[in-house]
């Protein structure tokens, strides 16, 4: 069966508002403007009335931007619309992104109502230094009461963090893993610090404000936190993600296995029917265009078939388990070597991508540079 076309099963929702702006950050966000807040949630009413229907789901994933900012009448309104237009289907996953500082119990209340099942904390570091240098507007004593307020509520807790920020030590990395594990969230994220063009860091690096570490650092960093979250019981299953036995990311997994998705909101992205739609990223675009009745969608692409199947190469191969050769042919038509071509037979001589007769997946030296691999699978 070719999924490019199947009903999509999982549906993102973007959520803009911060408080504060992350120099690092490079997502569509926008901060200090909770006047728009209401405009956003009728905004977003309007579009979610493009389904026509009522949509089963087996995962619904709110993201941002900071959904925890809302305030609980906000919410409330938010989750409220969402459950009207879509219906939880199987082991229902219901993930909302948060914020350590807006973990306090009347927002927390509001989201255990609405059948929020999965917390994602965006906590980036234990340590004070490093959540200053990274602009993060929580320290220690936040994060542990937020996890005190949120496993009162929410029994599947996932926990993002950042590696390789400037003037970070091995050792600085060393104890925020043994702190990460001391509390034990179900999930982990592992992200080394990515600097893009359009955030305030980027600017910083270019008038050498700001220096990157070196790579051999950063490879000793990610190793690092592979083999400590293995040592205590996670299961490192993608390229970044971690987690206790059960608690994969059933909304990521979809990315990453090729399924369909909905997507609403700024900046959003969807895949419905072999077409790729993304939302204007300007938050008060996006709000102007909607409420005038027209089409938020800034870029649109219909994917030939070699395209989608050189994607779900790409997404496939970043799950540690790999591709099952036979079953991407039968579900994108296309071989894996066809598709890998010449550049596949080099990673699988430089040691990067394991080979067999089933499957191909990325070794453990590839896992460290897997993001440069990837364009040489994109067609050109």
């Amino acid at each position: 069966m070719n999924r490019r076309f199947e009903t999509p099963r999982a549906a993102y929702v973007h959520v803009p508002f911060c408080r504060h702006h992350c120099g690092y950050c490079n997502f569509t966000v926008i901060a200090r403007r909770d006047d728009l807040v209401d405009r956003y949630l009728q905004a977003l009413a309007i579009e979610l009335a493009s389904l026509a229907r009522p949509r089963e789901v087996e995962s619904l994933y709110l993201g941002g931007g900071t959904p925890s900012h809302l305030s609980p009448a906000q919410l409330c309104e938010l989750l409220g619309r969402l459950r009207e237009w879509f219906v939880p289907a199987g082991s229902f996953e219901f993930t909302l992104e948060a914020n350590p500082v807006d973990m306090l119990p009347d927002r927390l209340g509001v989201m255990r109502e609405f059948g929020i099942n999965r917390i994602s904390l965006g906590i980036q570091s234990f340590l004070p230094d490093k959540l200053a240098a990274l602009e993060r507007d929580h320290r220690q004593p936040e994060i542990l009461r937020a996890l005190e307020h949120v496993r009162g509520h929410v029994g599947n807790v996932s926990i993002d963090l950042i590696f390789g920020v400037p003037g970070e030590t091995e050792d600085c990395w060393r104890r925020d893993l043994e702190t990460l594990i001391a509390v034990r969230p179900q999930h982990v994220s592992i992200y080394g610090l990515t600097i893009e063009r359009g955030s305030r860091f980027f600017g910083r690096v270019r008038k050498n404000q700001l220096k990157r570490l070196d790579d051999e650092t950063e490879r000793a960093m990610y190793l690092t936190a592979i083999d400590t979250l293995a040592s205590a019981g996670y299961e490192h299953y993608e390229v970044s993600n971690f987690a206790l036995p059960g608690f994969r990311s059933r909304h990521n997994e979809a990315y990453w296995t090729g399924r369909t998705y909905e997507a609403f909101g700024p900046g959003a992205s969807r895949f419905v029917a072999g077409r790729r739609e993304t939302n204007h990223r300007s938050v008060v675009t996006y709000l102007r265009r909607v409420m005038a009745g027209e089409s938020p969608v800034a870029e649109s692409e219909q994917l030939e078939p070699e395209d989608a199947a050189r994607e779900r190469l790409v997404f496939a191969l970043r799950r540690i388990e790999g591709i099952d050769k036979q079953e991407f042919l039968a579900e994108t038509g296309f071989r894996v070597h066809d598709l890998g071509g010449p550049a596949l037979e080099r990673f699988v001589a430089w040691g990067l991508l394991e080979d067999t007769p089933q499957t191909l997946r990325l070794t453990r030296d590839g896992l460290v540079v897997s993001d440069a691999l990837w364009p040489e699978f994109l067609r050109q």
